[in-house]
């Protein structure tokens, strides 16, 4: 397959690096002109992309190029942050990008946004895979494009022809609890978990998972929640994080709301559960599959990657290890996307790993 990624790194943001990234990458490929490109930029670019994605469209001798400025970008050889970088996956033979208009066929649609483009008019229509550009706090000058120009809506939807596909979310959680109901909330408030307040069911449930008097790791607790106490325990689930706590009337503030009568549980999003579910999601596609990929797009949270295991990206090891010498190519982002249960999810925290095999 004529599928091939490369990385460039350099001291400034240069066109240059995006089109020596094509380049390098149509050279291992072994095509002398792409079909199509996905190019991605580090946020150095995100103000002014445009010259970067023109090299880029230059070096391809082709229009098709799809992509996104982000905080940090990643392919199967090396990851990059703070570092002005270009990454590109280049197509060549019979794999294309499509434009969401002419699937027919309804496949799988690789969705990219800016952080200010969300919204669930186009996110609940039709299958989706990919995830939001943007730093930790949502925010910035982070820009999409297609048709190698900047898009104005702010995200941009394509299909990948000539192949199978098959995507999975791994959250990477350990469950410090098990699921209860709401028996009262307000908006994003929920005040009564089960026969306790919610505050006192968080400590309880962290005081049970610790046994030393640490205080509660707030940034790392997440609330999953569905419908149904089995929903959660068999792994169907929703997940938000926690905004606040409030001592005074014991409520927990998520930032999704709640009805009465859902089921909630907390957990803990920890290096080790995600790691084992990193893997679980790669043997789980790979089989789904029923052959070996031939390459791949990684969605990971910038607080996932090096921050959530010291400095080492663990979960794209896991991908590399499992599928050696695989094209592989994707970013660090603010937000997921990944169909779950039939239903498009914008998940945080979490991977979401694409592989996919020639038709």
């Amino acid at each position: 397959m004529k599928v091939a990624t490369s990385i460039v790194l350099g001291r400034q943001a240069q066109p240059a690096l995006a089109a020596q990234a094509v380049n390098n990458a149509m050279s291992k490929a072994g095509i002398t002109s792409a079909n199509a490109v996905i190019l991605l930029l580090t946020s150095e670019f995100a103000s002014n992309p445009q010259a970067a994605i023109k090299a880029a469209a230059k070096a391809a001798a082709c229009t098709q190029v799809t992509g996104c400025s982000a905080t940090g970008i990643f392919t199967e050889e090396d990851w990059v942050l703070d570092t002005p970088a270009a990454a590109a996956m280049v197509f060549g033979g019979d794999i294309r990008l499509e434009l969401a208009r002419h699937n027919h066929d309804q496949q799988p649609l690789l969705t990219i946004a800016a952080p200010s483009a969300i919204n669930s008019i186009w996110l609940d229509h039709h299958v989706r895979y990919g995830g939001i550009s943007g730093d930790v706090t949502g925010q910035g000058p982070f820009s999409v494009w297609q048709n190698a120009k900047g898009d104005v809506t702010g995200h941009i939807e394509t299909f990948i022809s000539g192949v199978r596909v098959a995507t999975k979310a791994a959250h990477g959680l350990s469950m410090l609890s098990t699921p209860k109901p709401v028996q009262a909330s307000q908006q994003f408030d929920v005040q009564q978990l089960g026969k306790y307040k919610a505050l006192k069911s968080l400590q309880k449930a962290w005081d049970s998972y610790r046994e030393t008097s640490e205080p509660l790791p707030l940034h790392l607790i997440m609330a999953v929640y569905a419908e149904s106490a089995e929903a959660i325990l068999q792994g169907n689930y929703h997940q938000t994080t926690i905004i606040s706590c409030d001592e005074a009337d014991g409520s927990v503030t998520l930032a999704h709301s709640l009805p009465v009568g859902q089921y909630l549980s907390w957990a803990l999003r920890d290096a080790n559960s995600a790691q084992a579910d990193m893997t679980l999601a790669a043997d789980t596609l790979s089989t789904e599959l029923g052959s070996l990929p031939d390459f791949g797009l990684l969605f990971s949270c910038l607080g996932r990657g090096p921050y959530l295991y010291d400095g080492e990206d663990l979960d794209l090891k896991v991908v590399t290890k499992r599928f050696p010498n695989m094209p592989l190519l994707g970013f660090y982002g603010n937000g997921e996307i990944a169909c779950i249960n039939g239903q498009n999810q914008l998940l945080s925290y979490s991977t979401v790993l694409s592989l996919f095999s020639a038709l």
